[in-house]
């Protein structure tokens, strides 16, 4: 559905984005994770054709961007992190005001604004202005407008952002809901375990540059090639630890915050014969799990925090 290859943006001397390449199938929820002057929002606003690349191709739903950006504005629902309101207008006007102009006309128009507002559970305003919502509220209008014309890709920039926790959660699942329905979104974020929850595949950029893209669970291994086990027993730490050190398994063993940290070898099958051999060793075990690495440790461990 988005595929780009050696796509590069320069202003100057500044590379805004480098030979960056990707691809989404259909489907996908795609999390675009990078640090502020990244490039995440010259890419999307590239793949919207709002924005000609320095060199390099783009396409979205096998039309270039080059040859066919007409064809592409209506397949998808572009929606920037800031965006401007109609603020004399009511939050039904303004869907209307839109619905035109993406051609829907008549009784059709009315019902597919009704729709909209049910679905980002904006109902109960339709008839309130646009300038007394919430800035959660805003955010979900402006996503009920880009789905009028049911686009088939949704780059959303930033749809989170300053929104309270309650309007986060509700982003989030409006987002699985999408997905569901067989969209396929692109979103960048700030919030990474929030991204992490939602989407099957990230990609981490940074100065331009797309360090990794891939599925989830994929990223986490790239960060971490061997296990690390955590367990907390009752009894001797100091002796549960050359215990464990002695396990053909295990390479090293750290004592922290009360708990043992062994990190396994890389080659290791499995290791369930360490929690045996602590029991039969007389310990109690009260935690025995491995540590899980999430998104922000993997984006911390990936990037440097140099922007573009």
């Amino acid at each position: 559905m988005i595929k780009t290859e050696d796509l590069t943006k320069v202003y100057g001397d500044l590379k805004a984005i480098d030979s960056l390449t990707l691809e989404l199938d259909e489907g996908d929820l795609f999390g675009f994770i990078g640090p502020n002057g990244s490039g995440k929002t010259t890419t999307m606003r590239i793949l919207a054709t709002l924005l000609q690349p320095s060199w390099g191709e783009a396409t979205v739903c096998n039309y270039s961007i080059y040859t066919h950006p007409k064809e592409i504005r209506r397949l998808i629902g572009y929606m920037p992190d800031f965006f401007g309101v109609y603020d004399d207008m009511r939050v039904m006007e303004y869907l209307e005001f839109f619905a035109a102009a993406y051609r829907i006309k008549g009784a059709a128009r009315r019902k597919k604004c009704e729709e909209m507002l049910e679905m980002v559970d904006l109902g109960y305003k339709r008839n309130a202005f646009v300038t007394s919502l919430s800035r959660g509220m805003t955010q979900r209008l402006g996503l009920a407008r880009v789905l009028l014309h049911d686009p088939q890709v949704l780059l959303l920039d930033e749809p989170a952002s300053g929104l309270d926790p309650r309007a986060r959660i509700e982003i989030r699942g409006l987002l699985k809901e999408l997905r569901k329905l067989g969209k396929t979104i692109m979103v960048s974020s700030h919030i990474l375990p929030e991204l992490a929850d939602i989407c099957n595949k990230v990609g981490i950029i940074e100065r331009g540059e797309l360090l990794v893209s891939a599925e989830v669970a994929d990223v986490m291994r790239r960060v971490r090639q061997r296990p690390v086990l955590v367990i907390e027993i009752i009894g001797d730490q100091d002796a549960a630890a050359r215990l464990l050190e002695q396990q053909e398994p295990v390479d090293s063993v750290e004592q922290k915050d009360g708990r043992l940290y062994a990190t396994l070898t890389a080659e290791t099958a499995g290791y369930s014969d360490l929690a045996t051999a602590l029991i039969e060793a007389g310990f109690k075990i009260k935690t025995f799990k491995e540590d899980e690495i999430n998104l922000e440790t993997a984006f911390m461990h990936l990037t440097k925090g140099i922007t573009a």
